[in-house]
């Protein structure tokens, strides 16, 4: 794997490792989902466009027609464009617009509060890896916006999750010196399908954030905010001789909260 915190080095063998997703996880905020909805507005029928909008306002703000769950912002675009007949075509040129804006005055982004120092403190025991779906499309800027430039050890950019995540974390436990997965991974995530489950079946540690979860999510730790999980990642980040039963007792009474 080649990393990309300090410049494009190899990454050595390693120890314990945290893999985060990026939009809804490192990055969030929904100017980038609603300027991937003014793209996809720009192609319907001008009569069309504002009620889109205001579908999707609602959407966000939680209010949502019929039985419709989307898996986040950028599904909630699909689903409530499906009936206007947006090709996939479509879709795809306006995600790539939207990606242009990205951690701009038009797609503006923030990040966790805290996650920067916690990251710092974090990378003293792990190697950090950033895995994501989207494209490298301004993922430095935006980082660089977020105040995380240079935090993670390795990014990877369209990784095409779920199936895309296997091999990466195929390799990163294979070159890890902890033997137990649950002690030597952790992904983190706000969609237990795309950033969690690879991880789950291979017996690493999950961590849950965001106010959804899939009725079939069985994640490790559970939280709204990943600012909420600092300590029980801070636990987890413990060599084992260290994980008395503090640490794991914490685990146990917040895990699923």
């Amino acid at each position: 794997m080649r990393g990309r915190g300090n410049g494009e080095t190899d990454v050595a063998q390693h120890g314990k490792v945290m893999v985060f997703d990026f939009d809804g996880t490192v990055s969030l905020g929904d100017g980038p989902v609603r300027s991937y909805a003014r793209f996809v507005a720009a192609g319907l029928e001008r009569g069309e466009r504002a009620s889109f909008l205001a579908d999707i306002e609602a959407g966000l703000a939680g209010v949502l027609p019929g039985d419709l769950d989307p898996l986040d912002g950028y599904d909630l675009v699909r689903l409530l464009s499906e009936s206007f007949a947006v090709t996939d075509a479509a879709h795809s040129a306006a995600y790539a617009s939207s990606r242009a804006e990205l951690a701009s005055a038009a797609a503006p982004v923030i990040a966790p509060f805290g996650l920067a120092g916690f990251l710092a403190g974090a990378r003293k025991n792990a190697l950090l890896v950033l895995a994501t779906n989207a494209p490298e499309t301004r993922i430095a800027e935006a980082l660089d916006s977020l105040g995380l430039e240079g935090a993670f050890d390795a990014v990877r950019t369209a990784v095409g999750k779920p199936a895309g995540l296997d091999s990466i974390l195929d390799e990163l436990l294979a070159d890890s010196t902890v033997a137990d997965p649950a002690e030597a991974l952790v992904s983190i995530g706000d969609v237990w399908t795309n950033d969690l489950d690879p991880a789950y079946r291979r017996g690493a540690t999950t961590a849950l954030v965001g106010p959804r979860a899939d009725a079939g999510a069985t994640p490790t730790l559970r939280a709204v905010s990943l600012e909420e999980l600092y300590p029980l990642l801070s636990a987890w980040l413990e060599p084992p001789h260290r994980t008395t039963s503090t640490a794991s007792s914490t685990l146990e009474t917040k895990v699923e909260k």
